[in-house]
This record gives C-alpha cells, sequence and structure tokens, in this order.
C-alpha cells in the first residue's frame, strides 16, 4: 500500500494553509491565514474562493457538522464550525455566510470538535479552558481549566468523554462530573495533535518530540514511533479505524492501525498543519505551511486468497494474478474503488455507487448491482453470501447479486462496526451491541429476523472480537469471542429457551480464527500459538480437551501479532512490524472432520491408524461421542488409554433399551438433565432415579420417587447403604420424614429391580419386533 501524492504547481493560498475538510468524497474547503477559504473540486480540478473574512480573523481550525442526524439523513454536510486566533468560533454555512460568531476563550481558539451525534460543540484555547457548547453556539459547561494551552481535543467514540492535551500529558475527562478522570504523560515534548477513533477505540498523539504513538483508551502505549527530524505537527485516524495517516516537516506517512507505516511520501509542502480523511477513506487532504493543499491517494492494496493475489493499481482498476499460471487480468471500473474483499473464490469490489461481484473462475462478467446508501465500510464474506455495512444500515446479498436480508436492532450504529465485532456464517449473523459490549445479537441470515426465541447472547464481561464457526449444520453452530480479560470462550448460537453454557476455551488469547472449510479454531494465547482441532469437544468430554490442542511456540511473533486469515490448513499472521507469517499446520484433522461429517466412520479409524496421533484420536473420540458412534468411541478411547471410559462404553452397549443407551451417552458427556428428562419421557421412571442415586443426587432420587409413587424404599435403602459406609446419621428432614415406620427389605428391592430391568427389557423387544414387522410401536 502506498500514497499517490497530487500538488499543484503554484499554490492557491498565499499564506500557510491551516486546516482542511472534506464535505463529500470529491469536494474539499481549505481555510488559510490569508483569511480565505476555498472549495476544491476534484472532478473538475477547479477552485472556488468561498468567502474572505475579515482581516482579524486568522482561521486555526474547523470541523464539518456530521452527516447523519436523527432520522433526517444528509448526503454531505451543510456547515462548518471555524476557531480562530480572536478567542472566538463561528458558525459558518457552506456557501460562506457566517452565521454567528460566538465569543469563546481568551486568546486563540486552538481547536472545535463536534460530538458524533451533532449535539454538543468542544472547544479548547490558549487560556487552558475546555467549553462544551450546544449546536448553536450556547454555552453549557466549562469541562476543565488548565495553566497551559490546550493545543488538540477529540470526543469519545460515545460521545461522553472527552480527551485533550496539557503540555507533555494526555487527559480523557468524562462528562458527568465526579466520574473519574485519566491522565498521563504521554510524551516528552508539547503534545500537538491527539485523534480517537470510535471503530477502534483508539488514540493517536504527536508531539514536539518528534514521535507520534498510538494508545487504548486505558492509557496503555500500543505504539511509539522512532523520532522522526521534525516535531509531528498532525495525526488523523481514517473513518474505519484501518490506517492512520501522519503529517511533519515535508513529510506524509500512511501507517498501519497498529502503527507500522506502509509509506512514507516526501512532498515540498513545509509542515502538515492538519490532515482531512475523505468519507469514504481513500484519500487524504493536508493543510500545507507553505500554502499549498496536498492530496493523496491511498493505492496498491493487496488481497491474497489461495493463489490469487489482487491489487488496485489505480482509483479505479484492480490487477488479479494467479500466481500458478502467472496469468494476468485487469479490472477496469467506472467510479472509485472504496473498500474490497476476496474470500470463497469471490472478489466483491464496492465502489462509490456500485458494488461487482467477481467469481474466481471468470474475471470478465461480474455481477453488478448498484448500492442503496452512501460509503461501504466492512465487506464480511461467507461462503454463500456476503455483507455489506455502510452508513445506515446492513445489507446480505447473494454473491448473485440478489438482496436477502437487512439485520436491525434498536439502537444500531452502523458507522462503528469492523470485522472484529461483526461476524458472519452461511445462516447466522452475529453484531456485538456498541451501547453494551457485553451483548451479542444473532440474527438469521436468510430473514435478517432474530434467532431462536429471539433473546441475545449475554456475557458477564465486555466482548472485544467474536467469531462464528463457517461450517456444519445450524444446530451446531459455535460462537467464539474474546472478552475484555482476554478469556476465549465458545458457545451455541440456536437460542430457545434453555440458557447455552458458556465454555471458557483458554486465557490471555489476543487473536482468533475460525477455518474456512471446517470448524477448527487457531489463536495466539501469551507466547504460544494454539490450534483447536475439535473445539466442539468441551461439550461432550472436557477431560481429552488439552488432547485435541496443537501448540506451538509464538514468540517469534514478536508483540501484538494478528491473525488475518486460516484458509485451508495455513494460517497468516501479521506481526507488529507489518510482515506476514504463514503457518502451515497438519491437513488430517481437516480430513478427519470431512470423513465424520459424512459419516464416514471406518476411513476415520483408518485414517487415525495411519497419522498414529493422539490428538487425531482425541478428536475422533469426542466426534463418535458427539454423533452417538459407540462403537468408533471404544476404539478411539482405547487408543488414548483412556480405559475407564472404554468399560462404560462397554456397559452402555449392555443396556436393554434404545433409551437407556441414550440416556447414558448424554450422561458420559456431562448432560445429567437431558439424561433424565429421555429416561422420564420413554417410562422408565426407575432408571432415572438409580442415575441420579449413582451420582449421589440424594434429593433429586427422593423428589422423583415420591413424585412417581414409586421405588421411595429403594432410594431409602441406599441412602441408608451410603451413610452407614461413613459412619454418619440421617440430618435431612425429608429422608427422616419418608424413612418412620418403614422397613428396608434388601431381597424386596433387589426382586423390584430385577422386575423393572425385565419390563424394559421385554418393551424395549416389543419395540423392535413391532418395528421388523412393520408395525408403529
Amino acid at each position: 500500500m502506498r500514497l499517490k501524492i497530487s500538488l499543484l504547481k503554484e499554490p492557491k493560498h498565499q499564506e500557510l494553509v491551516s486546516c482542511v475538510g472534506w464535505t463529500t468524497a470529491e469536494e474539499l474547503y481549505s481555510c488559510s491565514d490569508d483569511h480565505q477559504i476555498v472549495k476544491w473540486n476534484l472532478l473538475t480540478s477547479e477552485t472556488t474562493q468561498i468567502v474572505k473574512l475579515p482581516d482579524d480573523i486568522y482561521p486555526i481550525d474547523f470541523h464539518w457538522f456530521p452527516k447523519s442526524l436523527g432520522v433526517k439523513k444528509q448526503t454531505q454536510a451543510e456547515s462548518f464550525v471555524l476557531t480562530s486566533s480572536d478567542g472566538k468560533f463561528h458558525l459558518i454555512s457552506k456557501l460562506g455566510r457566517v452565521e454567528k460568531s460566538i465569543e469563546a476563550h481568551c486568546g486563540a481558539v486552538l481547536a472545535g470538535r463536534w460530538n458524533y451525534e451533532g449535539t454538543a460543540l468542544v472547544t479548547v484555547g490558549e487560556d487552558g479552558q475546555i467549553k462544551i457548547w450546544s449546536k448553536t453556539g450556547m454555552l453549557r459547561s466549562t469541562l476543565a481549566q488548565q495553566g497551559t494551552p490546550v493545543y488538540s481535543v477529540a470526543w469519545g467514540p460515545d460521545s461522553e468523554k472527552v480527551l485533550y492535551t496539557a503540555g507533555k500529558q494526555l487527559i480523557i475527562k468524562p462528562l458527568q462530573p465526579n466520574a473519574k478522570v485519566l491522565q498521563w504523560k504521554a510524551h516528552d515534548g508539547i503534545i500537538l495533535k491527539v485523534d480517537w477513533n470510535s471503530v477502534n477505540d483508539l488514540i493517536l498523539s504527536a508531539g514536539e518530540d518528534c514521535k507520534y504513538k498510538v494508545w487504548d483508551s486505558y492509557s496503555r502505549p500500543l505504539y511509539n514511533s522512532q523520532p522522526h527530524e521534525h516535531p509531528i505537527t498532525s495525526v488523523a485516524w481514517a473513518p474505519d479505524g484501518e490506517l492512520f495517516a501522519v503529517g511533519s516537516f515535508h513529510t506524509l506517512r500512511l501507517c498501519d492501525k497498529t502503527g507500522w507505516s506502509y509509506a512514507l511520501e516526501k512532498p515540498n509542502t513545509g509542515s502538515i498543519f492538519n490532515i482531512a480523511w475523505s468519507i469514504d477513506g481513500t484519500q487524504i487532504a493536508g493543510a500545507c505551511g507553505n500554502g499549498h493543499v496536498v492530496f493523496a491517494h491511498v493505492v496498491e492494496q493487496h488481497w491474497e486468497w489461495k493463489n490469487f493475489q489482487v491489487t488496485l493499481t489505480k482509483r479505479r482498476a484492480m490487477q488479479v494474478r494467479n500466481v500458478l499460471n502467472d496469468a494476468v487480468d485487469l479490472l477496469e471500473f467506472r467510479d472509485r474503488v472504496i473498500k474490497a474483499s476476496l474470500n470463497y473464490a469471490h472478489l466483491v469490489v464496492s465502489t462509490s455507487l456500485q458494488c461487482y461481484v467477481f467469481s474466481t473462475k471468470n474475471w470478465n462478467t461480474p455481477i453488478i448491482f448498484d448500492l442503496k446508501e452512501g460509503t461501504v465500510s466492512l465487506i464480511l464474506q461467507a461462503e454463500r453470501h456476503f455483507l455489506l455495512v455502510d452508513g445506515s444500515s446492513i445489507y446480505l446479498y447473494s454473491y448473485e447479486g440478489r438482496f436477502i436480508s437487512s439485520p436491525k436492532f434498536p439502537g444500531m450504529r452502523t458507522d462503528i462496526l469492523n470485522a472484529q465485532t461483526v461476524s458472519l456464517s452461511n445462516d447466522t449473523i452475529a453484531i456485538r451491541d456498541k451501547a453494551d459490549e457485553k451483548i451479542i445479537f444473532l440474527f438469521e441470515a436468510s430473514t435478517g429476523k432474530p434467532l431462536g426465541d429471539g433473546k441475545f447472547l449475554s456475557h458477564k464481561n465486555e466482548i472485544l472480537e467474536i467469531a462464528l464457526d463457517q461450517k456444519g449444520l445450524t444446530n451446531d453452530r459455535k460462537i467464539a469471542f474474546i472478552d475484555k480479560n482476554r478469556d476465549l470462550c465458545i458457545t451455541s448460537v440456536k437460542r430457545f429457551g434453555k440458557e447455552e453454557q458458556i465454555i471458557k476455551l483458554g486465557t490471555m488469547v489476543h487473536t482468533l480464527a475460525w477455518n474456512d472449510t471446517c470448524n477448527i479454531l487457531c489463536g495466539l494465547q501469551d507466547t504460544r500459538f494454539i490450534v483447536w482441532y475439535y473445539p466442539n469437544t468441551v461439550y461432550v468430554d472436557r477431560d481429552i480437551l488439552p488432547k485435541t490442542l496443537y501448540e506451538g511456540d509464538a514468540s517469534e511473533f514478536s508483540k501484538n501479532p494478528h491473525i488475518v486469515s486460516f484458509v485451508g490448513n495455513q494460517v497468516t499472521i501479521r506481526r507488529a512490524d507489518g510482515s506476514l507469517v504463514h503457518i502451515n499446520i497438519s491437513p488430517y484433522p481437516a480430513i478427519l472432520h470431512e470423513y465424520v461429517s459424512s459419516s464416514k466412520w471406518e476411513d476415520a479409524v483408518r485414517l487415525c491408524r495411519f497419522v498414529k496421533e493422539q490428538t487425531m484420536w482425541a478428536c475422533l473420540a469426542a466426534m463418535a461421542v458427539a454423533n452417538r458412534d459407540m462403537t468408533t468411541a471404544e476404539i478411539a478411547y482405547a487408543a488414548i488409554g483412556e480405559i475407564d471410559k472404554v468399560q462404560y462404553i462397554n456397559s452402555i452397549k449392555s443396556l436393554p433399551s434404545k433409551e437407556s443407551k441414550m440416556a447414558h451417552i448424554l450422561l458420559f458427556s456431562g448432560n445429567i438433565q437431558e439424561a433424565e428428562i429421555v429416561l422420564l419421557q420413554a417410562g422408565l421412571v426407575y432408571q432415572a432415579i438409580q442415575i441420579n442415586i449413582n451420582l449421589y443426587n440424594w434429593e433429586r432420587a427422593l423428589e422423583l420417587a415420591v413424585k412417581y409413587k414409586t421405588h421411595v424404599d429403594t432410594v431409602l435403602a441406599y441412602r441408608q447403604k451410603f451413610l452407614e459406609t461413613f459412619g454418619k446419621q440421617e440430618t435431612n428432614k425429608r429422608y427422616l420424614h419418608y424413612a418412620e415406620g418403614l422397613q428396608i427389605d434388601w431381597e424386596k428391592i433387589k426382586a423390584k429391580i430385577e422386575m423393572e430391568i425385565t419390563k424394559e427389557r421385554e418393551q424395549s423387544s416389543s419395540s423392535q419386533s413391532s418395528k421388523s414387522m412393520g408395525l408403529k410401536p
């Protein structure tokens, strides 16, 4: 990725340009010390003077009023706030009419910023005051006051907090009075510029110590640049939070959100005092000290999938290269390319007006359809369809270009969704809520309606990243997520009535990814790279989960690595310095998944015998139990030396009825309640009581015996025997109540048990014979 710079031969302003801002993706306004506000049209390359300000007004900063406000959607910004050196800020319309000028600070007003909703304005000045104003310019409050000038200010993503500079310190102050203020030393020189992104919640700062830094919202440093030759005068996040730009003297740099640099340009600009990203995140404008306005386009982005590599060569052209045969295709578009995604044998490209869907089998005939709303900020792909996110909605389309659904939930803000907070599979869409980060909304892909009984998934901690598995049946769909404590959890998305259990798979997990062809999960856990070959094991037999993992050393990936993709048996990881590392994992677990999904159990056993690895046998054991194939499970458990489980499986096989076998398989996986329900529905009350006795669930065993008026003496007898073994006296009031005047006769009890077993055997054989005769049981 690099920047394509364009700079006019002669500057349009006579003095230094102090601030720039985009109205649309093709129109920019610039303000200068020559008191002019100039409009730039990038399509026609024309510039027009909008207004000449009075000679005593020297503009310092300006910010366009946010576009989407409430229900009324505006296609472009209509007014802006301009701060100036005379202590005032001015509300100015798009046509250049000064609507209002308000006395705000003693000395220059150094920065002014609208919040995301456009309901409040924050200004900071040389007098060290931070003031909050209403939309119309009425003073609401003086948020803070200090002895040093405040050079820069930014709103938090939820518009509830304000970040501002105080010399070498950064301060985050919530709007609520008495709330905790966060303050930390960020630079060794005065901090000149800050920016806070609403999508990734990260903070940028730049200072006179010639460094730029990236922080999280808890003041933890994520990146610290090398010192440059000159002070860093401007920094700005791209709208989607994936990139940022840095400006200094004769310097413009494009960086990834983790800090490493994609491109460094040295245009003849003087110091770049202000950087503005266009709304679609494809171009940058810089306000230059020598009167120029520098424009830079982001080009040469790369997308890779299997043997295809796609490169954005120009604003409206892409090159596709097949590395197997070196075939090259050129793709040309009518409009500027904004976003693209390459996965599942399809390339999806969104331009400013249309969406193109290419198949990797045929690059010549894309499917093209018009986009409903403005700029696409995110494209996610699954095997059957893809998701587009723009400023107002989420849309799901098939690869044939057919609109499928548009999920919605109350308070949805699509402008702050990214690949970590939205996940897509063939049948499910998952979205993490921004208002309450502990909640995940689940939608049916085909209808856009809430999944199951309409309940959302709720966790005890804030969730950072979510990912749906891509394969298997809808009923078995799982979602993995990382929470604020860096715990990796997994749960089922099928939610009817019963609250699904959220199970922790690992701790200190920084990043995760599901495989695209089978349900294998990989993650980076502290200094280890871990692959969960069959994460479903936690629901089947948690004891053997450690045996189904692959662990490798991840110290070579340095700090904060990120998993980019997990395609086939190759995992691609981006290190903190921007380099890509490819890891190949064993291909055998994926083959095993394939065999099991098509019920080829003999082939699966043969594969495990050929590979001779404990992880394979452990995965097969869990898969077999999950699919109720106890013969294969017995072979697999024997291979990993779990003799007690082999014996238990043998005892299950000898049970007389199908229901009993089913219940004991459920019991094997730890689903006690479900096992009991199966037995009671089949009328096997004694067996349901017996499993509770075996598990020492004495209360439940007695409850069932009393409820069904049978085997009360059996429960009391076993309870008495249990207490005698430990030399204890009965203290449970219910047991004492039912034991009054009851004589325990073991002979009688054994005869009753024998009778129950015979009855079950007869019941089972009669149902078998009626089935064989073609009758309904």
